[in-house]
């Protein structure tokens, strides 16, 4: 058998380069390319096989691990997962530091590739530098703690060890029922020894995401509820965009008759004024789509979690007889509040219960009654537009001029803090899988980060990324990253003086104002932050716009510019966009505060319209 003599870092590198998939008619490597912050535990033996293969893997320097790895996450998120980055770190901080992004990762479940490195296997020299001890479990690193936010996880202990594991975790990667992070601690001394790796090993594989198809008897049971449905309403989840199912699902709807309501990583499953198209649905969703899914008595869920968000923390179906219906390709996701499972691909699911149900229509006026709730929420978002502006701007204000004068095939990206529910709640699509909000593990910092990575992915079209105040001061450095790389954003940075949509919730549930806003927390000095001058400093070119009828000339500029852009305004503390469903948090059974305890009796109240999984 041929052999080919490389370290264990070496091989690593050689297997990824051979991996090998299909996009869009193009054969590409599997591994895009990597995310490095190289320090003494990659920067001599994994730094050293990434450099000689730029051309085919080229290495991106990040500013932060954990933003680097957001990157790659994002990254994964717009290829729908046919696509994988790497994010690389030393060891100590520079891994615990990726833990989040491997965290949003596997809430999302979007493919990304960590290799962290770890102390040494032969314990000679121990304590290493950055290293954390456990007194009472010596093979224990703070590798370790990946573990409950990595689907695949392995500590490399020999250099053949990876003959086995690469595979696998790659398989796990793949795998639309277990997609997510897969994570590598590799020691230093094994990143450095050599073995003889057998030639074959090493030999190009082209790989692709498998679409598994359903069990007839479910499809069958499936389709027996659907078959008698009056009011069937369709959730699209982001599991209709990774399975590249929206041209199925859109047939299905236009068909039958069924309005379509869309999660927040479902959103831009159909364009906005698409006649089956009824908003967006739960807690940062429309009034209209929460109207359907009061009434609804089928619901087929595709491709969705059904997180608390999206079911109003199960109070938005008020229907005492509705049935759910779930396709998904995890059975976990599939069997939730005791619907009827299909554990399969979207796409494939799709088509056999499309033949299943015959003949089947919704009346013509279910449908008629989800286009009048639209129709009304499009008039809602209109008056924004309208609206008198009295000092700072609204958020729904900005949100809808940029939305009218954008490109079609600009890619709208958010993440955590009040701009996700008013994007969801407000944008409106205008192409298909147009939309990103990082929402299943709401996390700030996501938004300048992922951009980035966004950007990488796509082609056409500007990446359009909506950044609030807060999240800008967590993690801002990649701003930097977009012009050093030539991967142009449009940055919109909103800034409430705040956590103002904590402050709102906080307020909303009878607490007093607390710590939230800025002028609210504890100071000496209070002044708000020139992020023009911080933008500009990063090497973007930035501007503030006060008014609403100065914000088109502005995005013309952003248009324009050769690198990335960013417009600033400040935005009012106090007014939202609402519509949205109830949502359970937790409020004092007792407090000394009246407001506390008026909300605790509304909480106590709304809890009688929670299914309680039956």
């Amino acid at each position: 058998m041929e052999t080919i003599r490389l370290t264990t870092a070496q091989a690593i590198v050689k297997w990824l380069l051979a991996q090998r998939t299909m996009v869009d008619g193009e054969e590409v490597g599997v591994f895009a390319g990597a995310f490095g912050i190289f320090g003494h535990g990659n920067v001599t033996c994994l730094a050293e096989a990434l450099q000689p293969v730029q051309d085919e893997l080229p290495t991106w320097r990040g500013h932060n691990e954990q933003s680097m790895a957001l990157a790659a996450v994002a990254y994964g998120k717009a290829m729908r997962g046919r696509r994988i980055m790497i994010a690389t770190s030393s060891i100590g901080p520079g891994s615990t530091n990726m833990v989040t992004a491997a965290a949003v990762a596997h809430a999302n479940r979007i493919p990304v590739l960590l290799f962290s490195g770890d102390t040494f296997q032969h314990r000679i020299v121990d304590p290493v530098l950055q290293q954390v001890e456990n007194f009472g479990d010596p093979t224990m690193t703070v590798t370790d703690t990946f573990k409950p936010v990595s689907r695949y996880w392995d500590r490399i202990t020999r250099p053949e060890q990876i003959l086995q594991s690469l595979p696998q975790a790659l398989a796990v990667m793949l795998d639309p029922a277990t997609r997510g992070p897969a994570f590598f601690a590799l020691p230093q001394d094994i990143q450095a020894e050599a073995y003889d790796y057998p030639a074959r090993f090493f030999e190009p594989r082209v790989h692709y995401v498998r679409r598994p198809g359903p069990d007839d008897r479910d499809i069958a049971a499936a389709a027996a509820l659907l078959e008698n449905a009056t009011k069937p309403m369709i959730i699209a989840g982001g599991g209709v965009h990774y399975s590249g199912a929206v041209a199925e699902l859109t047939d299905l709807a236009e068909r039958r008759g069924i309005p379509v309501v869309e999660t927040v990583a479902g959103k831009a499953t159909l364009v906005h004024n698409h006649p089956n198209y009824a908003g967006p649905l739960g807690v940062t969703g429309s009034a209209a789509a929460n109207r359907v899914a009061e009434d609804a008595d089928v619901v087929l869920a595709i491709g969705t979690r059904l997180q608390d968000f999206t079911t109003g923390s199960w109070s938005v179906f008020r229907n005492p007889d509705v049935r759910f219906v779930a396709i998904n390709t995890a059975g976990w996701d599939a069997h939730k509040q005791m619907a009827q499972p299909v554990v399969a691909d979207a796409k494939v699911a799709i088509a056999a219960l499309d033949v299943a149900i015959g003949d089947y229509e919704a009346p013509a006026e279910w449908l008629a009654f989800a286009q009048g709730r639209i129709a009304e929420w499009h008039g809602y978002l209109d008056s924004w537009k309208t609206m008198e502006q009295d000092g700072d701007a609204a958020y729904a204000q900005v949100i809808q001029v940029v939305n009218e004068i954008c490109d079609d095939d600009d890619y709208c990206l958010s993440a955590a803090g009040g701009l996700p529910g008013e994007l969801t709640m407000g944008w409106r699509s205008k192409s298909v899988g147009s939309f990103d909000s990082e929402y299943g593990f709401s996390t700030m910092g996501y938004e300048i980060a992922g951009a980035w990575g966004a950007k990488m992915a796509r082609g056409a079209g500007d990446v359009i990324a909506w950044v609030g105040d807060g999240s800008y001061l967590m993690m801002n450095s990649d701003i930097y990253s977009t012009v050093m790389t030539g991967k142009k954003v449009i940055f919109m940075v909103l800034d409430n003086g705040g956590f103002a949509v904590i402050n709102r919730l906080q307020v909303n549930t009878g607490g007093a104002e607390f710590n939230n806003l800025l002028h609210t927390a504890r100071h000496e000095r209070y002044f708000r932050v020139d992020f023009v001058k911080h933008i500009e400093a990063m090497g973007a070119v930035a501007e503030k716009v006060e008014r609403l009828e100065d914000l088109a000339g502005a995005w013309e500029r952003a248009k324009a510019s050769d690198r990335s852009y960013a417009i600033v305004m400040d935005i009012d503390q106090y007014t939202w966009t609402e519509g949205g469903a109830w949502w359970e948090v937790g409020i004092p059974e007792v407090s000394d505060r009246e407001q506390v305890r008026v909300a605790r009796a509304g909480l106590d109240a709304e809890k009688k319209n929670q299914r309680a999984g039956v």
